[in-house]
């Protein structure tokens, strides 16, 4: 056989393979998307989703938001903006309390993912039975909604800001430590193994050939989360967690239209300064660490 006929051969049966490999590709695809169709249908229907029911009730919810708006008028523009901000100094506090909220929770639960992530990496030298455990935990902590955590701890500890930070804590050490945990093993093994063969302890090689890899990301999922938690800390307080929901539950149950659109207003701001605020941080302790690298 020639060159020429053995090449064209090759050719061929590499054209049968991929037409083959590409046709099962194709039916896996498809597969899968009838799958997911199925799953969306299904879900719909247990959701009891209705598209004329949803048309019916927009009006209704256009006709609630108009009753929350201030009524502003030119002429005494300034009077009806103190009538509608009437408690802002009380409200503001109360926001400070949810925000300072945010932060111990987010600050102590990532120091508990810190610690445990290195465990929950299948790349940092940890037995088989404590990677489990750790990832267990983490996912535990994480499928419990706050609220859940803060029903629980306004139980045990009675209403306050102490009920919300326990139930924040718990819930972003779950979170973060499975991002982290992610993270770890994204690293490249190369540092980690040359601390190892130089004599070093899983210790020394995790902190010398892992940490500055991952520092980054990890300062990055904690800012994200902290963003998180200041919304998420706004709504225990329907639970009695303490911060400014507390308040928000008040006068949406006794139907105080204008201090209902105050409050959410003042939310929003906090989230916005937060959200920019986190933003620069973030910019500011990665970047550099980034162009570094």
């Amino acid at each position: 056989m020639t060159v020429a006929a053995a090449q064209a051969d090759a050719a061929e049966v590499f054209s049968r393979r991929f037409a083959a490999h590409r046709s099962q590709r194709r039916a896996a695809s498809a597969g899968y998307a009838a799958l997911f169709l199925v799953a969306v249908i299904v879900s719909s229907i247990v959701g009891e989703v209705d598209l004329a029911r949803l048309a019916a009730g927009l009006p209704n919810i256009a006709a609630y938001i108009g009753r929350t708006l201030p009524v502003l008028r030119l002429d005494t523009l300034w009077a009806d903006i103190g009538e509608w901000l009437w408690a802002i100094d009380i409200w503001l506090v109360m926001l400070g309390d949810t925000v300072l909220m945010a932060l111990v929770g987010t600050v102590f639960g990532g120091a508990i993912a810190a610690l445990l992530c290195f465990e929950a990496s299948e790349n940092c030298g940890a037995s088989p039975l404590a990677r489990q455990a750790a990832r267990r935990a983490f996912d535990v902590l994480r499928s419990v909604p706050e609220l859940v955590f803060a029903l629980v701890f306004v139980f045990a500890f009675g209403p306050g800001p102490f009920a919300g930070v326990l139930a924040i804590l718990l819930h972003s050490a779950g979170a973060l430590g499975k991002l982290f945990a992610e993270a770890n093993e994204n690293a490249e093994a190369g540092p980690y193994q040359a601390v190892l063969a130089a004599g070093g302890t899983r210790l020394h090689a995790i902190r010398f050939g892992i940490v500055p890899q991952i520092l980054p990301n990890h300062l990055s999922y904690l800012l994200l989360r902290f963003e998180i938690n200041v919304r998420a800390a706004s709504v225990l307080g329907v639970v009695g967690a303490g911060g400014i929901g507390e308040e928000l539950y008040l006068v949406v149950r006794q139907f105080i239209y204008s201090d209902i659109s105050a409050i959410v207003l003042l939310i929003l701001l906090a989230v916005a300064i937060v959200d920019i605020g986190c933003e620069k941080l973030r910019h500011a302790l990665i970047a550099p660490a980034g162009a570094a690298r």
